[in-house]
């Protein structure tokens, strides 16, 4: 659905050099720190910026090969753009049916009523969690084969980003070839949501993981100096410094636990993972 090789592009303080796969049927998360390339990457994919090498696949073509049927089949949110604020929602129905052959109007305007978007409101009076959610509902009604969601939940509250997700748990369940690639700062989110997680760093993709394999198989050792020295370090990813000694971030916590009773192993989480490879020291 999605392929990214050697992606590179160069800025003054920053380059991305980026590879990575979305496939039919899997919902991708793409995390990182802020200023890690999520958002270059997003804008790279769709061509909206021009790269200094590598190469982007999706729907079978480079970007800029797209026809305009094929464009139709993408459903995008980007953090920056958005509709005209000096719009109601109900003006931009008319520009949707025209844009979009599949557009379903009876479900959007369904949709509207059950995430309270009133029609009738000038998108400039929409908090931002409501922008946020106006732009997911078109995204998920023009019967796109991929979403490419970047952080679609920012600014919103608990109830409203459950909601959303369900929105998008049930149009993966609609069609068994979609496919979603979503950013998020919320690691919670993408836990629940997610096949699969991207980590990126610095421009890079260092971390490709499944994620019910970072859940149940990765893990948090924390170790004593003693205990440290005593481990054994070839399934050991990085390290940190600690009052009491290290954490060590482990993918393989059960080794650990069974040849280490002594040694406390913690579960993994997304947001560990996160900061260990991003903040820990690579062995």
């Amino acid at each position: 659905m999605l392929e990214i090789n050697g992606l590179v592009k160069h800025y003054k303080d920053f380059s991305l050099n980026c590879s990575m796969k979305v496939e039919p049927g899997r919902i991708t998360g793409l995390v990182g720190e802020n200023g890690a390339g999520k958002s270059t990457t997003f804008k790279a994919v769709l061509g909206l910026i021009r790269c200094d090498g590598g190469t982007v696949n999706i729907l079978g073509k480079a970007p800029g090969e797209l026809t305009t049927e094929e464009k139709r089949r993408l459903g995008v949110t980007l953090a920056e753009s958005g509709f005209s604020t000096y719009l109601k929602v109900k003006d931009i129905v008319p520009v949707l049916d025209a844009m979009y052959p599949a557009f379903d109007r009876s479900r959007f305007l369904n949709l509207c009523e059950k995430h309270r978007l009133p029609l009738d409101q000038y998108i400039k009076s929409f908090s931002t969690g409501m922008k946020a959610k106006l732009k997911v509902l078109v995204a998920v009604t023009h019967g796109a084969d991929l979403l490419l969601l970047d952080e679609p939940t920012a600014g919103l509250d608990v109830n409203a980003r459950e909601s959303i997700l369900n929105l998008l748990r049930e149009y993966m369940e609609e069609n068994e070839e979609r496919s979603i690639l979503i950013s998020s700062h919320i690691s919670s989110d993408l836990e629940r949501l997610c096949d699969d997680i991207c980590l990126i760093h610095r421009g890079s993709i260092i971390l490709h993981e499944d994620t019910d394999v970072l859940l149940n198989e990765y893990g948090l050792i924390k170790a004593d100096e003693e205990q440290y020295r005593e481990l054994e370090k070839e399934h050991i990813l990085a390290v940190r410094k600690a009052s009491y000694g290290y954490d060590c971030l482990t993918d393989q916590k059960q080794y650990y636990r069974e040849n280490y009773p002594g040694v406390v192993v913690e579960n993994g989480s997304l947001d560990e993972v996160i900061a260990m490879m991003t903040g820990g020291e690579e062995l």
